[in-house]
C-alpha cells in the first residue's frame, strides 16, 4: 500500500512539474515560434528559449549555432547563423529526451530594396463593373421599379459582360442596357457575386426623368485614393504599397483588379486622427498622365506591379538589406511618410507587440509612434499612411497598415515577408501553408491607414 502510494505521490509530482513548466517562459517561448521560420542570408536570428530545453539541428551545414555550450544548451540566448542557401530543422526537446518542437528554417538569399515613403496616387480598375447601389426607376405612370432588384441582383455583384460584351466602364453598360431597352429586348447580365458566376435576363425600363432606359443600378467602375509606397526592387522594378488590400469605399468588397496606374500624388493637408475618429492625409495627383507605375496585383497585402522609372529616396541613397519576421525586435523603430507636400520623413516609433506568424496576416506588429513631430502634426498614424515602411537597426522590416479608431497614436503594421511573396520576389510558400490568406477580415475597432 505504503508503495503504491509512493507510486501515487511520484506521479502527482511528475505532472505537477510538467503543468508548471507548459505554463512557464520557456516553453511558452518554444511554442510561440511558428513551425516555419524564414533567415536572409547574412542575418542572424537569436531565439531567447531557456534551461532545461536542448536543441538540434539535421543540417548542420546549412545553419550555425552560436552558443555557449557544446550541445547546444538553452540556458541563455543563442544566435542562429546561416552558412549556406537551404532548409534546415530545429529540434527543441526537454532534458534532451522528450521531444517537444520542431520549426523547419529556410536559409534565403540576401536581398536589398530600396525603401519607400514616397506619396502616391492609385487609380484601380475593377475586372467588370462594381454594383455600388440601388435607384428604383420613375415609369412615365409614376410607378417605381426596380428590375435588376426583382431579378436577385444586390449591391457587391461585379458585372462582368452585358450581352455575351465584357464590360470595362460605367458608360458602357448604361449604352448597352440602352440600347437593349430602345430595340425592346431583354438585357442579359453575367454577374459574379463572390466566387460565383451568375446569369439574368431583364427587360430595361423607361425612366421618365432621364429618358433612358434603365435597370435601377448604380454602378462604378474604377477607385481612386491617396497611400504610401513601400519598397521597389531596383533590379526588377517591382515595387509594393499600401500593405492592405483596396476595397471599393460603399460595398466594402474587395476590387478584383483588371488594370491600374500609380502616379505621384502631394500631401496638402492633413486632418488628425482622434479617439474614436481615424484621421487622414488629404492627397491631390500631380499629374494623372504621367504614370509611375502599373497595377498588376491587389492583394491583402497591397498592391504590386512594375514602375516605369526610379523613385530616389533622399535618406538612403543605396538600397536596404531586408530583415525577415524572426530579425523583428520589440522597440525603437522608424516610419518614412509624407505628411507636407512631396517631403519624405523619417519619424520614430516603437514596435510594441510581434506576432510570430506561420499563415500571412496582416497584425504582425502592434506598433506606436513616439515622434513628437508626427503626433503634433497627424496625431499619430492616419489613412493614406498605409504602406509607409518600418525600419529597424538599418533595415527593411514591414509597412503599416492600420490605426487603432480609439487610439491613434497606434496601429498594426505587416511583416515584409509577406509583401514580398506577394510581389513575387521570394518563392511564396506552399498553399497548404497560405490556406488562410483570404480569411482575414479586419476588426471593426481598426481602420485601414
Amino acid at each position: 500500500m505504503n508503495g503504491i502510494n509512493r507510486r501515487s505521490i511520484i506521479g502527482i509530482v511528475i505532472a505537477v512539474a510538467i503543468v508548471a513548466f507548459s505554463l512557464s517562459p520557456q516553453f511558452r517561448g518554444v511554442y510561440q515560434l511558428p513551425p516555419h521560420l524564414r533567415i536572409i542570408e547574412g542575418e542572424t536570428a537569436l531565439l531567447t528559449v531557456g534551461f532545461p530545453l536542448t536543441m538540434s539541428i539535421d543540417h548542420e551545414q546549412t545553419l550555425k549555432v552560436e552558443s555557449s555550450s557544446d550541445d547546444y544548451s538553452l540556458s541563455r540566448p543563442v544566435a542562429l547563423e546561416p552558412l549556406n542557401l537551404g532548409k534546415a530543422v530545429i529540434e527543441f526537446k526537454l532534458f534532451g529526451l522528450i521531444p517537444l518542437r520542431a520549426v523547419e528554417v529556410d536559409v534565403l538569399p540576401s536581398l536589398r530594396l530600396v525603401p519607400g515613403g514616397h506619396s502616391i496616387g492609385v487609380v484601380l480598375h475593377s475586372q467588370g463593373v462594381i454594383v455600388v447601389g440601388q435607384s428604383p426607376v420613375k415609369t412615365d405612370k409614376g410607378q417605381y421599379v426596380n428590375p435588376a432588384r426583382d431579378a436577385g441582383m444586390a449591391v457587391g455583384d461585379i458585372i462582368i459582360s452585358v450581352n455575351g460584351l465584357p464590360v470595362q466602364s460605367d458608360s458602357q453598360v448604361a449604352e448597352l442596357i440602352h440600347a437593349s431597352g430602345k430595340e425592346g429586348r431583354p438585357v442579359d447580365i453575367v454577374f459574379k457575386r463572390g466566387d460565383s458566376q451568375n446569369r439574368v435576363s431583364l427587360s430595361p425600363v423607361l425612366c421618365a426623368e432621364t429618358k433612358r432606359y434603365r435597370i435601377g443600378l448604380f454602378v462604378r467602375d474604377s477607385a481612386a485614393g491617396v497611400g504610401t509606397l513601400t519598397f521597389y526592387d531596383p533590379r526588377s522594378h517591382t515595387y509594393g504599397a499600401l500593405g492592405h488590400i483596396i476595397t471599393d469605399s460603399d460595398t466594402n468588397q474587395p476590387i478584383d483588379c483588371n488594370q491600374g496606374k500609380i502616379v505621384l500624388a502631394t500631401v496638402s493637408g492633413i486632418q488628425q486622427g482622434r479617439r474614436g475618429q481615424p484621421g487622414e492625409k488629404i492627397g491631390v495627383f500631380i499629374d494623372e498622365d504621367n504614370i509611375l507605375g502599373n497595377i498588376r496585383k491587389n492583394s491583402q497585402f497591397g498592391i504590386f506591379g512594375e514602375l516605369t522609372g526610379t523613385l530616389p529616396n533622399k535618406f538612403y541613397s543605396e538600397p536596404l538589406p531586408v530583415a525577415s519576421m524572426s530579425q523583428v525586435q520589440l522597440g525603437p523603430a522608424q516610419i518614412l511618410t509624407v505628411v507636407n507636400g512631396q517631403n519624405i520623413e523619417r519619424f520614430d516609433i516603437e514596435i510594441q507587440k510581434i506576432n510570430l506568424q506561420e499563415f500571412p496576416e496582416g497584425k504582425g506588429l502592434v506598433i506606436k509612434v513616439t515622434d513628437p513631430r508626427l503626433l503634433e502634426k497627424t496625431g499619430g498614424i492616419v489613412q493614406g499612411m498605409s504602406g509607409s515602411p518600418i525600419l529597424q537597426n538599418g533595415k527593411i522590416v514591414g509597412a503599416v497598415t492600420h490605426v487603432f479608431v480609439h487610439d491613434p497614436a497606434k496601429g498594426y503594421g505587416c511583416f515584409i515577408d509577406w509583401m514580398l511573396m506577394e510581389s513575387g520576389i521570394i518563392s511564396p510558400k506552399p498553399q497548404n501553408t497560405v490556406r488562410n490568406l483570404f480569411t482575414y477580415m479586419p476588426e471593426l475597432r481598426e481602420k485601414s491607414a
